[in-house]
């Protein structure tokens, strides 16, 4: 597992926004992104010493993508911002309602059957609201066709992004991203201000740390309830505590688990867990951090400013209550 998770770089302008309608449980139509946001194989050779490509977005040890950056010549390139790289692409497919289903297709064109399991998972679905308003991490099933399926995390009107974190077998960690459009009456919500501080379903949870753009920086965050440390968290996804940060704006991802793993004789389950991380610019981001203890997975979320003078942040956030499916404030919240 790596010590330190790079995600560097703002130097992408997103020049199209891609719509795919999600309306009566119904997605109109595969997707058609922009080409600033595709990158074929060609573009990307392995030969990186000839190219100036540095082709692998940073693995922690565990097959699994951390959302690093890879460098594209002098561009680098944060995970999440592309639907297409690599040759691999993300494309929505129409679903029954109530479900939501996509497929990963490959340089070849055909929907990718093969994945590698990272973290317990060979597929990591994350949507967020583009306000940051809501979101969903959830394990989506495979179809002997290619098609991957789950409950629609769609849980309001709105535009949210998808993100498929995963990785095609003997291939390398990917993270793709691509708009999906909940047509409704939309009621955007602020972003909550930059706190130190947050409770979940009784849980408080705490922020230590200060990020320095294009520096390392751990970011610790520590569980109590009751006024007591939490020292039994169970193990989530092959840790004790799993890391999603997206910066406002273009909600570049960076998808981070902590250093050390259960079982390995020096990493304690709890009150604290830290991450190494690396934000690749100064501006506002929002935490999620998802921990399981007493059978249940919660989500601590914080808004965290890195790189800017601001005002100090407050040391409580509002109190939250998810559920899964809802909670969290709409437009919904929870976990597979």
């Amino acid at each position: 597992m790596r010590t330190a998770t790079k995600l560097s770089g703002f130097a992408l302008g997103l020049a199209a926004v891609f719509g795919v309608a999600y309306g009566a449980g119904h997605l109109a139509g595969p997707v058609t992104p922009a080409a600033e946001t595709r990158r074929d194989a060609a573009s990307t050779s392995h030969d990186s010493t000839a190219t100036g490509h540095e082709e692998t977005g940073h693995d922690d040890g565990n097959g699994h993508s951390d959302g690093s950056p890879r460098q594209v010549g002098a561009t680098h390139l944060p995970g999440g911002l592309l639907v297409s790289d690599r040759g691999y692409t993300l494309q929505p497919v129409a679903a029954p309602a109530g479900q939501f289903a996509f497929r990963i297709t490959g340089p070849d064109g055909a929907p990718v059957t093969r994945y590698d399991v990272a973290h317990d998972k060979r597929m990591h679905l994350i949507v967020a609201r583009r306000d940051l308003s809501g979101f969903r991490h959830v394990h989506p099933e495979l179809g002997p066709d290619g098609t991957w399926r789950v409950d629609s995390p769609l849980g309001g009107p709105g535009v949210w992004r998808a993100f498929a974190d995963f990785t095609p077998s003997g291939g390398e960690p990917l993270t793709l991203g691509v708009d999906v459009t909940v047509p409704g009456t939309l009621e955007p919500r602020p972003l909550p201000a930059p706190a130190t501080s947050t409770t979940v379903d009784g849980y408080a949870v705490t922020l230590t740390g200060t990020p320095r753009p294009g520096q390392s920086s751990t970011l610790t965050l520590t569980v109590s309830r009751n006024g007591q440390p939490v020292t039994d968290l169970e193990p989530y996804l092959g840790a004790y505590g799993h890391l999603v940060a997206l910066r406002q704006g273009d909600l570049a991802y960076l998808h981070v688990h902590p250093e050390g793993a259960p079982g390995d004789g020096r990493t304690p389950a709890g009150p604290a867990v830290s991450f190494a991380a690396e934000v690749p610019s100064a501006g506002t981001y929002r935490l999620y951090l998802d921990f399981r203890h007493g059978g249940a997975v919660r989500t601590a979320e914080f808004t965290m400013v890195a790189g800017q003078e601001a005002a100090a942040p407050t040391t409580a956030a509002p109190t939250t209550t998810p559920t899964v499916g809802a909670g969290h404030g709409a437009p919904g919240h929870g976990h597979d």
